[in-house]
This record gives structure tokens, sequence and C-alpha cells, in this order.
């Protein structure tokens, strides 16, 4: 099978990455079927050819998640919502709301608090 991967080069710790078609067996830095773009990390630059990339969707082959993403931002293929994103998202909005009862419970509870000290002294203790 073939995949769509990042290779990575350049130097310790500035690294950047080539994307290519290689055999799915093949090591990550080994020799490649084809080089289909490049990604730099630390400048967000990415060239893609699309072309090529086509080529290689349309025979089969298939993208890492690091590329699919790469290729959604792209625009080469059209981005596709995977179930861990949705239980991830559903999670959040969960403790978003937990969240925001519990700091509404807590300003209630000061509100109360207020009041009651407000009465006490309008009547003098």
């Amino acid at each position: 099978m073939i995949k769509l991967r990042l290779k990575r080069f350049g130097k310790k710790r500035e690294a950047s990455f080539r994307l290519v078609a290689c055999n799915s067996t093949s090591r990550r830095d080994g020799r490649p079927l084809q080089e289909l773009g490049f990604y730099n990390p630390r400048t967000k630059e990415t060239r893609l050819d699309t072309e090529a990339l086509r080529v290689r969707l349309s025979q089969g082959a298939q993208p890492t998640d690091a590329v699919r993403s790469l290729l959604e931002k792209g625009g080469l293929i059209e981005k596709k919502v995977r179930p861990a994103e949705i239980v991830g998202k559903a999670k959040q909005e969960a403790a978003r709301k937990a969240a925001t009862k519990k700091a509404s419970q807590k300003s209630s509870e000061e509100k109360t608090k207020e009041a009651e000290g407000s009465a006490s002294e309008s009547t003098g203790e």
C-alpha cells in the first residue's frame, strides 16, 4: 500500500518535512517513490504539488493524520470529522456547562450572603 507521509530533514531541533509517497513498509526517512511537497512547521510554510497529489490519491494512496490535515488546509480533500473529535468536543462542552453552572451557583450564594449582611446592618446589629 502506498502511504503519503512526512519525511524529516534539516538540522537538530530545526526540522522541516517533505511530503512524500512511499511504500507503507519503508522507513520514515527511506527512499520515497515520489516527493509531493514541503512543510516547515516553524514558519508554517507549505508547498504542495497538487497535480501529483491528486494522481496519488486517485491511485488509492492513504495519507497519515498529519498529511491529511495539511491536505485539508490546502483544499485538496474535504475535511472529514473523525469520531474522536466528536467525542472530545462533546466532553469539552459538558465541562464548559458544568463550569458555568458552578460559577453561577457560587455567585448566587455570594449575593444571598451580601443580602443577609445588608439586612443585619439595617437592623442595627
